[in-house]
């Protein structure tokens, strides 16, 4: 058997001869196989590389890296990393970067050397990677959780080849929040159309409040008030084939949302463009300001004796059609597997296993003890501590017909970024009265230089 043709051939025949993508690494260790054949079987037991068979390591790329009141999302993840631990007998090695930054070098990170595993979001952003050959498809550990999850969860992971990319661990709604205390106290009533808005945000100046707290240093946060606006002006059909190509940055609908956005500039805070997102919160923490458009994650910012305080709004009707639409931002974020970490397939049971564990509901209700502000996707969660806050933020989006997964999300990740659609909206802040067409221009420009999609 030993003088065999098959195994005379050379490690880049045996490949092709197998269909194998084999590394240099998996040619160095099929000498410590009693057979080429028992090499073999083992890939065939990991898609391409060997699989522990007791306890592994699993290596996480986090960008949950805020800290809050409440612990916040990466005392969340050492949580849950405690309870995998203890669960499964695996272990686990975080590597957690700012959440900003982990976003702006994805690209980079995906192609170098990255982790194991790692947090990302569903939808266009998750598809893209998955196009690009830098995630590795999962089906096997959704065809084991796939009954935990509803269809729309089940549709947000699934990849333009109809594979599964990511494990749903959380969502939340974008929509305007503010504290009911301050409100009772100037007898403030929640507007339903863009001129009660406009007039409530007047009467909050005159007040002494800012009216509506805006930070924008991350880049991403105004991305909610572009797309609400746009929303609401334009509707869920034109707004995504806008953020995928099919519609021209150029275009007089796209003008009309800046000269709608900016009749509500001038009741921002000073210098939204130097403060990140927390400090914006900061204001309605500290009843300083009416309002904020951001995420349900505005409510770890809150000490636990506030949290009753808060409480949010859709976005006002702007007179258009597409009210009815009542579309919102929810995004959902997801758990992934890269494809190019060096430690994957010595290790791919243990990665499997983390994806598993994600996928209960006890799992994302301990995330959500120190991350409120995230609910969980998982069905089986036990929803009986949740607060009033948390049950309004489902209502709202079961009550949504159409539903966005927010700017940066739904339009490739290159678009979206520091060089793109980050550095355009501060740019309109920084002079929202200025005609916004020479900028539509720059932004169409800019589309127009990019690559072409896988």
């Amino acid at each position: 058997m030993g003088d065999s043709p098959v195994y005379r051939r050379s490690p880049s025949e045996l490949a092709e001869l197998f269909g194998l993508d084999l590394s240099r690494r998996d040619v160095l260790r099929i000498g410590g196989y009693a057979s080429l054949a028992a090499f073999l079987a083992a890939c065939a037991n990991g898609g391409g590389g060997t699989t522990s068979s007791g306890p592994g390591t699993v290596s996480v790329g986090s960008n949950q890296s805020d800290t809050s009141a409440t612990g916040g999302p990466r005392q969340g993840m050492a949580d849950v990393t405690t309870a995998f631990e203890k669960a499964t007998s695996n272990k686990v090695k975080m590597n957690t970067v700012d959440h900003g930054t982990f976003q702006d070098q994805i690209s980079s990170y995906l192609q170098g050397t990255p982790e194991d595993t790692f947090t990302w979001f569903s939808g266009h952003r998750m598809r893209f990677f998955a196009d690009q050959g830098l995630a590795t498809k999962v089906d096997d550990v959704w065809d084991k959780v796939k009954g935990n999850f509803t269809g729309a969860f089940a549709e947000a992971v699934k990849g333009n080849d109809g594979h599964v990319y990511g494990i749903p661990v959380d969502y939340y709604p974008w929509a305007v929040f503010y504290r009911k205390s301050v409100w009772a106290q100037h007898g403030y009533k929640i507007p339903t159309t863009w001129d009660d808005f406009k007039t409530l945000a007047a009467q909050m100046k005159k007040d002494g409040l800012v009216p509506i707290a805006m930070a924008d240093k991350d880049g991403w946060p105004a991305q909610g008030t572009f797309d609400i606006i746009n929303l609401r002006l334009n509707g869920y059909d034109f707004h995504m084939e806008l953020l995928n190509g099919k519609q021209k940055w150029t275009d007089s609908r796209v003008t009309n949302v800046f000269k709608k956005w900016a009749e509500i500039t001038p009741y921002y805070n000073d210098a939204p463009a130097g403060m990140k997102w927390q400090d914006g919160a900061a204001l309605l923490v500290k009843k300083q300001a009416g309002m904020t458009v951001l995420g349900l994650f505005i409510s770890q910012e809150f000490p636990a004796t506030d949290v009753d305080d808060i409480d949010f709004f859709p976005f006002p009707n702007m007179g258009t059609q597409y009210d009815a639409e009542k579309a919102l931002d929810a995004p959902i974020d997801v758990m992934m597997m890269s494809r190019k970490s060096p430690t994957l397939n010595k290790d791919m049971a243990a990665a499997k296993s983390y994806l598993e564990f994600w996928a209960k509901g006890s799992t994302q209700l301990t995330m959500w003890k120190s991350a409120p502000g995230f609910i969980p996707a998982a069905s089986d969660t036990d929803t009986s501590s949740f607060p009033a806050l948390t049950k309004k933020a489902v209502e709202i989006v079961q009550s949504a017909k159409r539903i966005t997964q927010f700017f940066d999300r739904d339009t490739r990740p290159d678009y979206a970024g520091p060089n793109g659609m980050q550095q355009f909206l501060l740019t309109f802040l920084s002079n929202p009265s200025a005609n916004p067409t020479s900028l539509q221009g720059t932004m169409q420009q800019f589309w127009d230089s990019l690559p072409p999609e896988k």
